[in-house]
């Protein structure tokens, strides 16, 4: 009898009729960054030589759970065409993506597809940056920290545990931890009270819906960034 393959469902139908490109990345080994926070390294299996890199570039992962597969949205870390190796980053909860993190060892693989991934640095410049997210966005805020170089930028971040402000940020001035409270809106009024004049700035954020719908209205409202000059998407819903 032939392996029973578990099914992606209607979400992988969807992907193989948009075209996306699916690749098979082999765990070459883990490292525990914090309690709640682990990185773990990949063969790329021609992901990288495949796909023109940007800043906060993000690929869907399947993770098996019975018959079905899952995916779930990670950002590329540190990412080496050459070498052909990346490392993606996991903020552990329970849940099916977390659970296999915390069990892969080297040799694990795991398939992943490339589409909807789609970010360029704002042209010309912008006077500044603020960015809003958490430990699932993380990786992504320290890839565009990377990538806007010495452009001013203040930077808020959501702590769901009191370990969480020790994980390593890009730039380490400028930075907020506030302690999740009442599904994120300690973080949505921390953000509205160190509003300023921001009309020449770029507004960036990424946490659960609910909290990233009321930051970008704080961004337009409060510090008066144009909506086109605000990137907004929900990492997770809460």
């Amino acid at each position: 009898m032939p392996d029973h393959k578990p099914s992606r469902g209607f979400q992988g139908a969807v992907l193989k009729l948009l075209r996306a490109g699916d690749y098979q990345l082999t765990v070459t080994g883990s490292r525990q960054i914090s309690p709640h926070y682990l990185r773990l390294s990949f063969e790329a299996g021609g992901l990288l030589n495949d796909r023109p890199l940007h800043p906060t570039m993000w690929i869907r992962m399947w993770f098996a759970d019975g018959d079905k597969l899952h995916q779930r949205g990670y950002t590329l870390v540190d990412p080496d065409p050459q070498a052909g190796t990346v490392d993606i980053e996991f903020a552990l909860h329970q849940g099916v993506a977390s659970n296999w993190a915390r069990n892969a060892k080297p040799g694990d693989t795991i398939e992943v597809t490339v589409l909807g991934s789609n970010f360029s640095l704002p042209e010309p410049p912008p006077g500044g940056y603020v960015i809003v997210g958490d430990t699932a966005s993380l990786p992504a805020i320290n890839s565009l920290l990377s990538a806007i170089g010495g452009a001013p930028a203040r930077v808020f971040l959501e702590a769901g545990h009191d370990d969480d402000k020790q994980l390593p940020v890009a730039r380490s001035t400028d930075v907020v931890w506030v302690d999740r409270k009442n599904g994120g809106e300690a973080l949505v009024e921390t953000v509205r009270a160190s509003a300023f004049d921001a009309s020449d700035h770029f507004g960036w954020v990424a946490c659960d819906n609910r909290t990233t719908r009321a930051v970008s209205k704080v961004f337009r409202e409060d510090y008066r960034i144009s909506k086109k000059a605000i990137k907004a998407q929900a990492y997770w819903v809460a």
